[in-house]
């Protein structure tokens, strides 16, 4: 059995001609498509290849000691587990560090939450007068990425 599909009649089977075509589902492949190669195509290409000689590096040696300050939040200070005081922080801190050159030795400072700001600026100007300049801040990680 067949159908007449277009002409004149206007019988049973009778479809009016589209001569528009819904463009909306092609655009959306092609976003998608120009989305995909644009995170994709800066990983595909080649950057300048360079032959490099082959690394011939003695293993290095274990690395110092790290000289540890605590802070208590009554104002007690603590070079490693000995405590101290402002009038001797120098000396003790030069004693924790030995022969090593306090101006490249790092010192790590780690402070209760609830420590005075002073008594912290007092503990950061004391090792600057003694010629310890570089300092990291210790704190807990509480992100919970913890392995």
């Amino acid at each position: 059995m067949a159908a007449k599909l277009s002409g004149g009649g206007g019988g049973r089977y009778d479809v009016q001609q589209n001569a528009s075509i819904n463009v909306t589902p092609f655009v959306d492949v092609m976003l998608v498509l120009l989305i995909i190669f644009m995170v994709a195509a800066p990983l595909a290409s080649v950057t300048i290849k360079v032959a490099l000689p082959p690394a011939v590096a003695k293993p290095a040696k274990n690395p110092p000691k790290p000289v540890y300050i605590s802070l208590k939040r009554d104002g007690k200070v603590f070079v490693g587990d000995n405590q101290s005081d402002m009038d001797t922080l120098g000396e003790d801190l030069r004693q924790a560090v030995g022969s090593r050159n306090p101006t490249n030795e790092r010192i790590f400072i780690r402070g209760d939450e609830e420590v005075l700001y002073q008594n912290f600026m007092a503990v950061m100007n004391k090792l600057q007068d003694n010629g310890f300049y570089s300092v990291a801040l210790v704190g807990e990680d509480k992100s919970g990425l913890r392995q």
